[in-house]
């Protein structure tokens, strides 16, 4: 067969540039259209960039000289892939939609909405049968979470499936590079730590609870959430405290970890045969140390320790930019793609 044809709306903006990088030579999608704001829609994508991609590196050859269009759909593909601003990207999305596209957005929009699937797959892939509830044709939006949200439900989904949560206390110590291009001052960051990320909490709040719940309702776990933005580049750090219904050895949670590796057999080009990595070390994980782990699509936990009887602490790091936004949406439509190829062979999936 030959590749899919996709696109990358908002692709000036950070995500968008990580996204337009990770598709380089990817096995399965071929992109056709580059999209973007009326001020860039005609400039060529390396002259809109001023010849920079992401760290001051050169944008991928095979998109120097694509010309950026408007974030209209009419032109032909069969996956969006949405890094668009969520100031303009649900009614964009939802065009793209109606017209016929697999809308694989990182946009918080439509997260929430009872018919959108929100996916982590290794966590909920059952949850894009919810896409079924839509009524956009042959197209559809399947969202991926907000950057911390995908490492903390990540984390929590096998020790849930265990030992059943009932309480987390939640703190985010998040890079600048997660708000975005051209994101914060650098007076207001360097040397500095904000206690505040508007509507971060609320994210990762209600965003944890739909994932681990079972498609229809969110799961019932209390989590209480503080959100910091640090002088970080790349890498966010979140520290968590478990109150669980049983009180399991140390070792068994770290066991659980491990052996987690449900994707393991399905041959998606993005996944990590095992996305989360436990680490030993007494001050790891660590942003410059461990950001990259498997690419960016695995997260790291670490400081694993019980506080008291059902009690746990740990800490875990995950690639915002990779595991965290584009690599999230670029797993989905992998995901997505082998249904589409399961259900071409006859073979039972979620679709």
């Amino acid at each position: 067969m030959g590749k899919t044809a996709v696109a990358v709306l908002g692709a000036t903006g950070l995500v968008g540039r990580k996204l337009v990088a990770m598709l380089e030579g990817h096995p399965w999608f071929e992109v056709v259209a580059l999209c973007a704001s009326p001020r860039n829609a005609g400039k060529a994508y390396s002259d809109a960039l001023g010849g920079r991609g992401l760290a001051g590196s050169a944008p991928p050859a095979y998109s120097k000289a694509m010309t950026l269009r408007p974030c209209e759909p009419d032109f032909e593909a069969s996956i969006a892939f949405s890094a668009l601003d969520s100031g303009v990207a649900g009614p964009i999305e939802e065009d793209f939609a109606r017209a016929g596209f697999v809308v694989c957005s990182n946009a918080r929009n439509h997260r929430l909405r009872p018919d959108v699937p929100l996916v982590i797959p290794e966590v909920n892939a059952a949850h894009l049968e919810i896409a079924r509830l839509q009524r956009y044709g042959g197209g559809m939006i399947v969202t991926n979470p907000n950057c911390s949200t995908v490492g903390l439900a990540l984390a929590l989904a096998p020790v849930h499936r265990a030992f059943r949560i009932e309480r987390a206390f939640v703190a985010t110590l998040q890079a600048i590079s997660g708000a975005g291009y051209p994101g914060l001052p650098a007076l207001a960051i360097a040397g500095n730590a904000i206690p505040f990320i508007a509507g971060e909490e609320e994210k990762v709040r209600s965003e944890t609870a739909k994932i681990l719940g079972d498609g229809r309702r969110p799961a019932e776990i209390d989590i209480d959430v503080h959100c910091n933005r640090v002088p970080v580049a790349n890498g966010h750090l979140i520290n968590v405290t478990l109150e669980l219904a049983e009180d399991p050895a140390v070792a068994e949670l770290k066991r659980l970890w491990r052996a987690f590796a449900p994707l393991a057999d399905l041959g998606l080009p993005s996944a990590p045969r095992y996305p989360i990595i436990v680490r030993e070390e007494a001050d790891r994980p660590q942003p410059a140390l461990d950001t990259g782990a498997n690419g960016g699509m695995s997260v790291s936990v670490g400081r694993i320790r019980r506080e008291r009887a059902g009690v746990f602490s740990f800490s875990l790091l995950l690639d915002n930019l990779v595991r965290g936004a584009a690599g999230a949406a670029l797993l989905n439509s992998e995901l997505l793609q082998n249904a589409f190829l399961k259900s071409s062979r006859n073979e039972p999936d979620i679709l």
